[in-house]
């Protein structure tokens, strides 16, 4: 654990969110729950916060290392998105078209009810439905703007939920640099998510559910949760620990966390905003390989990050690695480059964390009767709105709630399990440094490429 003091030094939304990071009260001894959660990020507060509503006598205990948001749900970028990290053909590989059909509804059911919860309990996280804006900044990435264009045409998704822009309509909504059009989808909400966390934090609280801080879980059972202070005992164990379960005896092989940093200027002047755009806080990206992702904050900022930042042998997950100097480098060149206004901008803060990668790159959520063990994660960054679908599903399994939720073909997927190391080590790193060659043919050839496409295979595409 680290010392209490530095909560807010993880990220620039944990450095802005209002009220106190004092962590609340540890497990002290042992204690009997009808549902015990491990986590207390979005997945296990959505789950814990539905579960109370669905039936307010349950008891819930959530356990929970650090503070709750502690990990990637106090750090990530704020999109609140309708992205599944399965693309829609692999969902429907796995159980059919109406099934893939019906999970990428309910994602986009999903943003509006995070942004609905949030009005409800009060909690103000700067939601803003401004929908996500991908640039093509190359005739390689206007390519894939075309095909992600056409595979949701495929499917029934029309020009409300994914349209193809030519270059001057995604100048208008981002005013980057060498843009040659783009796409743009109405079902993403730019968030604050500390805030959001937080408060999900406080509701569940209000709610009756306890919430023991800085209580290290040690092992996760059927039935039983050991902790250093104590085991709680519960007829149904989730495990909502994302980028962190491979600390989890027995888990080691479950998840590969893979680590995405972030950087954020200062409040930008208005003449600055005037050049970038943004109007509508969209967030925005483009259509290279190695993901970058950004927002224009409630209070002026650029929040920009990416991947890159290597996979370390082991699964590791150390504070040390959230400080990388060479990716911030090219994270502050990047937002530069898509920016010619912010490049000379003031950088703040500096932050990064673990994000949970299934070996199939597909997100699950699940409960197994016979042990009581539930589980959701594998988001592949893509959390925020994921997490409240995983909540509102596994508390229908848990109360026994037939739903169309546990239908979906992500319910109750089992992910194979990563390769032992050092496989694994070489084969995250490769992948990282396969995407970024791809990503510099494609901008000198104007080609897509081959070896992405190659990649895609090993990730389970």
């Amino acid at each position: 654990m680290i010392a209490a003091g530095p909560y807010r030094k993880l990220s620039l939304w944990h450095d802005t969110v209002p009220g106190s990071l004092t962590p609340g009260a540890p497990l002290r001894g042992n204690a009997e729950a009808d549902v015990a959660i491990v986590g207390a990020g979005f997945t296990g507060l959505w789950t814990a916060y539905y579960l109370a509503r669905a039936d307010p006598q349950l008891r819930i205990v959530v356990c929970e290392r650090e503070i709750a948001g502690f990990g990637a749900s106090g750090r990530n970028g704020g999109w609140c998105s309708a992205l599944f990290p399965a693309s829609l053909a692999k969902l429907e590989r796995m159980a059919g078209r109406d099934s893939a059909i019906a999970l990428q509804r309910a994602m986009h059911g999903a943003v509006d009810e995070v942004g609905a919860v949030a009005a409800a309990e009060g909690i103000d996280c700067h939601f803003a439905k401004g929908g996500t804006v991908q640039l093509a900044r190359s005739p390689a990435q206007l390519e894939h703007a075309r095909a992600e264009v056409a595979e949701a045409r495929e499917y029934g998704f029309g020009e409300d939920d994914l349209r193809l822009l030519t270059a001057a309509e995604a100048r208008a909504m981002a005013a980057a640099s060498d843009v040659l059009g783009g796409t743009y989808t109405p079902h993403c909400a730019a968030i604050h998510p500390a805030r959001l966390v937080r408060g999900l934090a406080d509701a569940v609280r209000r709610a009756g559910v306890q919430l023991h801080e800085r209580t290290p879980v040690l092992r996760i059972e059927p039935r039983r949760v050991t902790t250093a202070a104590g085991t709680v005992t519960a007829r149904y164990v989730v495990r909502a620990t994302e980028g962190y379960t491979p600390g989890l005896p027995g888990l080691e092989r479950a998840i590969a966390p893979v680590y995405s940093l972030m950087i954020a200027t200062a409040p930008l002047p208005e003449s600055d905003w005037e050049q970038i755009g943004l109007a509508g806080r969209p967030t925005f990206g483009d259509l290279r390989h190695l993901i970058i992702y950004g927002q224009r904050t409630a209070d002026g900022r650029l929040a920009f990050g990416g991947r890159g930042a290597p996979y370390h042998l082991g699964s590791a997950v150390r504070p040390a690695f959230d400080q990388v100097p060479v990716v911030f480098e090219a994270l502050r060149r990047t937002l530069g480059q898509l920016f010619p206004a912010a490049r000379d901008a003031e950088i703040t803060h500096r932050w990064g964390g673990p994000i949970g990668i299934a070996r199939d790159w597909c997100a699950s959520a699940g409960l197994d009767r016979e042990t009581g063990l539930g589980w959701a994660g594998g988001y592949v960054g893509d959390g925020v709105s994921t997490t409240n679908l995983a909540g509102r599903t596994l508390a229908d399994l848990i109360t026994g709630t037939d739903s169309e939720l546990v239908r979906l073909p992500w319910v109750g997927h089992r992910s194979p399990p990563w390769e032992p190391e050092p496989l694994r080590w070489l084969g995250l790193n490769a992948g990282l440094r396969v995407m970024g060659l791809a990503d510099r043919e494609e901008a000198r050839t104007g080609r897509p490429s081959r070896a992405a496409g190659f990649m895609g295979r090993f990730l389970g595409d």
